[in-house]
């Protein structure tokens, strides 16, 4: 295994890390931003791209292995602290986390996405225009999740199948989140602000639906 670090952002790297090649690309990194990491991961045998950033960093490092077709490559995550998806997949933080990276074992995982085709690594924030409540119609699979208006919903993928949850994002002194999982969360609505992995979408949108691919990916953990 060839361990290659992607480091977003002027984030710390943690000292582990420090002997292993390093590229580097902005905090949210672009399409273009990812040329060269490419190329070197293709010059490499049996590379393991690590990333060191923030779950949006990730979540477009996962976009784009996505749309390349590489989701065959193993893929680590370093944030500097916890994170949506270090929640949702029980991965560590900082040197612990550089540790894992290098000596953990990548197990392929369900892949959620959305209908952009941009992937979701921690969690989806969906509410109304300018914070306002959320109103309209939401399903995971074929259950209602609400019908109306709500404070707002929350995606999460899934380590297990069937790969997402949802539940309205009430207040959690309110009785906590009453999660629904399925395969698919699809949402109707006169104008919902979709925000992925801490990243807002640039306009509103009457339809979203963050679904599971139908191709996993490999995570080190």
């Amino acid at each position: 295994m060839t361990p290659v670090v992607l480091r977003c952002g002027d984030v710390p790297l943690p000292l582990a890390l420090t002997p292993v090649t390093a590229l580097s690309a902005p905090a949210l990194p672009e399409k273009d931003d990812f040329e060269d990491v490419f190329a070197h991961l293709e010059s490499v045998e049996d590379p393991r791209l690590i990333v060191v950033g923030d779950d949006a960093a990730f979540a477009a490092t996962v976009t784009r292995l996505m749309r390349t077709e590489r989701l065959d490559l193993e893929v680590a995550y370093v944030p500097e602290k916890r994170t949506p998806a270090t929640e949702a997949y029980g991965l560590r933080t900082g040197s612990k986390a550089a540790t894992v990276a290098l000596q953990g074992v990548a197990k392929p995982l369900p892949l959620i996405r959305d209908d952009a085709g941009i992937a979701l690594v921690g969690r989806a924030l969906l509410c109304g225009e300018n914070g306002d409540a959320l109103v309209g119609e939401a399903y995971v699979d074929d259950t209602r999740l609400f019908s109306g208006t709500v404070p707002g919903i929350r995606v999460e993928p899934t380590p297990a199948m069937p790969g997402l949850r949802a539940a309205i994002d009430r207040p959690r002194w309110f009785g906590g989140y009453k999660w629904l999982t399925g395969r698919a969360m699809q949402l109707g609505s006169p104008a919902a602000v979709v925000t992925r992995d801490g990243v807002a979408n640039p306009r509103a949108l009457k339809r979203s639906t963050f679904y599971r691919h139908d191709k996993k990916w490999k995570l080190v953990r």
